[in-house]
């Protein structure tokens, strides 16, 4: 959308003296005669006409506003829009349907009463994931910039969030891409007759490998291991080679092959911006719900499938009594959904400023939810078959949680299932297809940030930076590529994101409630959906949200998780590496407010308040021209 100049001639021909008029969808007001020049360049709903550059001492279509002004200025050129509405949705249903839709939804629901946790879960997604959710949507659709640049339009003290979002994205891209590297690892590997953990007379196996499913009369003991355990640990993982975080070993190249062939999707999915990534998502977004729905049938199909199921339902409402399960409701909901971690800023930023980002929020977050939900019967209709096979009691197969439930339990399911090729392969790129979904969203949110803080440097430079920034994320997964790689990736999925990320989701949610004021907020809305958010929403925003988050921080520091993997127990030591891990992201935001009352000048009162107050107008699509709020 280009900017006319209001003192062209187009724009005035048609104009006569002391008339209103509007062309070409631009309002104007009629050239001004001597005695009303305070009134030439008001409009009628508030806005009005600044001077062009070129345009000084020209007064006739330009003056002053008290609130609002429409501005002309120069630019680097109009932002980049969605090419269709499905693509912005896709986009963000994509992101936030991720791995732990599968395998941490249904562990945590039928570890915290079955049934019964759908009750907390339900009013944690209504009282605090929702609203966050919908406050970081607007907030990017109405000010159209990444995490670091907005806090200009915001509260500028608060511009530290935006770094400390693009340092936990590192941390993130460092170790979820080698969980798609496992999967991809594995999809290779399933293209045989025999899908290689069903055998134990591979070379990698030890006289322990039971396979319980062969015809055979076996006997499981308490040393028994499965094949499929032993190709993810000793083959695939191969952390028998690695003594712990101390000494995590040499670099295994198959993983490292397989992370460069992830990162190359990714580069060549976001280099153009949304404009590409917007089309690979549907492939990316869409996929998932096919294979889950064809192994959701496959599943139901498959004898003593009702005992998981029955097991993952079954209420306990005993369990609603314990703290424990509400943190867990609360958690599971605030990272499935995402806000705090930079990307619906960026995504909400390339929509139209009309775009309708309520009924977004309330149908990206239903999707999200009843993904969960489905994904439950996929899994554990499995586990029932399993139980049967075993015949063992749900409950002992479910003991596997995190990865181990994608690439241990449900591989060995699919392995023992009628044409298990066909099934293993499409389960495998299913969990490819859902992590590149999350890492496209998280690194264009680290992207998005740069280039509306740099434009100068970066604007006409993308493909340049976005190589650089995977190449960099690269190099930092170096270290969950090692034989240990696998202790790395859980100490960093525990420590380095979580606690930091529901910090800045809480100070976010402070300096938009409480800092930019929550009328002010709620006007906004109103100027882009065309009606202002009701008490629910205030309150939410100003009170339930940030208190839900600060219940969750409260509670993660009040009983840090033990961290054991396989048979190896984390060292105390590792506790505090992780603490430190996660504070070298936070410690961006008092820094940064240490950094910005320095260089302010004036008193310390006038420090504070100039810290506090929005420093950069934000641009308004009206017609065509663009509209500065002040």
């Amino acid at each position: 959308m280009e900017t006319t100049p209001l003192n062209s001639k187009n724009g005035q021909s048609a104009c006569k003296d002391g008339e209103d008029c509007q062309e070409n969808g631009i309002l104007q007001k009629g050239l001004a005669g001597p005695g009303n020049k305070a009134e030439a360049g008001q409009i009628s709903n508030g806005y009005s006409a600044v001077q062009s550059p070129g345009m000084e001492g020209d007064t006739r279509n330009s003056i002053p506003a008290d609130n609002t002004t429409l501005g002309t200025e120069g630019h680097q050129g109009e932002r980049e829009t969605w090419t269709k509405k499905m693509d912005f949705l896709l986009s963000v249903i994509g992101y936030a349907v991720d791995l732990g839709n599968v395998w941490r939804f249904p562990y945590i629901c039928y570890q915290n009463g079955g049934g019964a946790f759908l009750i907390p879960y339900t009013i944690m997604a209504i009282f605090g994931g929702i609203p966050l959710f919908y406050m970081e949507l607007a907030l990017g659709q109405y000010h159209r910039n990444g995490c670091i640049s907005i806090w200009k339009k915001i509260c500028p003290i608060f511009k530290g969030i935006g770094f400390a979002i693009c340092i936990i994205a590192f941390y993130i891209a460092s170790y979820y891409n080698t969980i798609m590297a496992w999967a991809l690892y594995y999809l290779i590997s399933s293209f045989t007759g025999q899908l290689p953990w069903t055998s134990c007379k591979n070379s990698w196996n030890t006289d322990n490998c039971t396979n319980y499913f062969s015809e055979d009369n076996i006997t499981w003991t308490s040393h028994s291991i499965s094949p499929a355990e032993e190709f993810y640990t000793r083959h695939v993982l191969q952390v028998h080679q690695s003594r712990g975080l101390d000494d995590v070993g040499g670099i295994s190249w198959q993983l490292a092959l397989c992370t460069m062939s992830i990162f190359t999707i990714v580069y060549f999915s976001i280099w153009k911006g949304v404009r590409s990534s917007g089309k690979v998502v549907w492939v990316t977004a869409t996929f998932p719900y096919i294979i889950l729905s064809i192994l959701l049938v496959r599943g139901a199909t498959l004898p003593g499938a009702w005992r998981g199921v029955v097991f993952y339902l079954k209420p306990n409402w005993q369990k609603l009594l314990e703290t424990g399960v509400w943190v867990d409701a609360a958690a599971q909901i605030f990272f499935s959904l995402g806000p705090g971690f930079g990307v619906l800023l960026a995504y909400a930023s390339y929509n139209k400023f009309n775009n309708n980002c309520y009924q977004d929020a309330l149908v990206t977050s239903i999707v999200n939810c009843m993904t969960s939900f489905m994904s439950g019967f996929v899994i554990f209709t499995v586990l029932g078959y399993m139980a049967e096979m075993r015949n063992e009691d749900v409950s002992e197969v479910a003991k596997d949680i995190g990865p181990s439930l994608l690439f241990i339990t449900y591989p060995e399911a699919i392995a023992n299932m009628p044409a298990a090729t066909f099934f293993a392969i499409i389960f495998f790129i299913m969990i490819i297809t859902l992590g590149l979904d999350s890492t496209f969203a998280g690194l264009e949110g680290v992207i998005t940030a740069v280039l509306d803080e740099f434009p100068h440097v970066w604007a006409k430079r993308r493909e340049w930076f976005v190589l650089a920034v995977v190449i960099t994320c690269f190099f930092g997964s170096l270290s969950t590529l090692t034989f240990g790689g696998a202790y790395v990736v859980k100490l960093l999925e525990e420590y380095a994101t979580g606690p930091a990320v529901l910090t800045v989701a809480l100070l976010e949610a402070i300096a938009v409630s409480w800092f930019y004021g929550i009328n002010q907020f709620c006007s906004d809305v109103k100027e882009m959906v065309g009606f202002s958010p009701g008490w629910f929403w205030r309150i939410c925003w100003v009170a339930i949200s940030p208190i839900f988050l600060l219940f969750i921080i409260c509670s993660f520091l009040s009983s840090p998780p033990e961290l054991r993997l396989f048979n190896y127990n984390y060292p105390r030591w590792t506790v505090l590496l992780g603490y430190c891990i996660g504070t070298s992201s936070f410690i961006c935001i008092p820094a940064y407010i240490i950094y910005r009352l320095i260089i302010t000048p004036g008193t310390f009162k006038e420090r504070i308040l100039k810290s506090i107050t929005p420093e950069t107008p934000t641009e308004i699509p009206f017609g065509d021209l663009r509209l500065n709020a002040v």
